[in-house]
């Protein structure tokens, strides 16, 4: 199973669409996982139609019809593969064991917010992934996304790319 994982695309705010590389990368994914800070209902949508399966929840931009749509946490279990969505997670210091306490049956939380991407596991193997944002760096270097493949319930092939 093919993930594709994006947070904080701030449309149109940030930019005035996703990139074409992230386009390629939704045709190409099973699941498509976005953290919040979609700000657009319109990328919502388009997503929701062009994507195989969309997870998603809303972040702290995002308005009240993105809110009505999205859960605030998504839950979903992915071949076996137990995964929640979040935007924020609080401060990086102690980040790992902060969310293994908030998340004991997870082994995947894919969060946004920060735009930095994040890729570390907790003592107990739950693994946490930040994509960062595809449409603003910020003080990165680059625009990020990430890619991953599920396989009979473990993560594999977990990838950053710059834009």
């Amino acid at each position: 199973m093919k993930l594709l994982l994006i947070s904080d695309t701030h449309l149109p705010v940030r930019a005035k669409k996703l990139p074409e590389q992230v386009w390629e990368a939704v045709d190409d994914a099973d699941v498509v996982i976005h953290a919040g800070d979609w700000v657009s209902v319109e990328l919502l949508d388009e997503l929701t139609e062009r994507a195989d399966r969309l997870i998603g929840c809303w972040g702290n931009n995002d308005g009240p019809e993105l809110r009505r749509r999205l859960p605030e946490i998504a839950r979903e279990t992915l071949d076996g593969l137990r995964v929640a969505v979040v935007h924020e997670t609080g401060g990086k210091q102690g980040r790992e064991l902060r969310c293994e306490k908030a998340f004991p049956d997870v082994d995947l939380l894919v969060f946004g917010h920060s735009h930095i991407p994040w890729d570390t596991t907790s003592p107990r193997g739950l693994r946490l992934l930040n994509p960062g944002s595809p449409t603003d760096r910020r003080r990165q270097p680059y625009c990020t996304y990430q890619t991953a493949t599920i396989t009979s319930g473990r993560l594999e092939n977990v990838a950053l790319h710059n834009l």
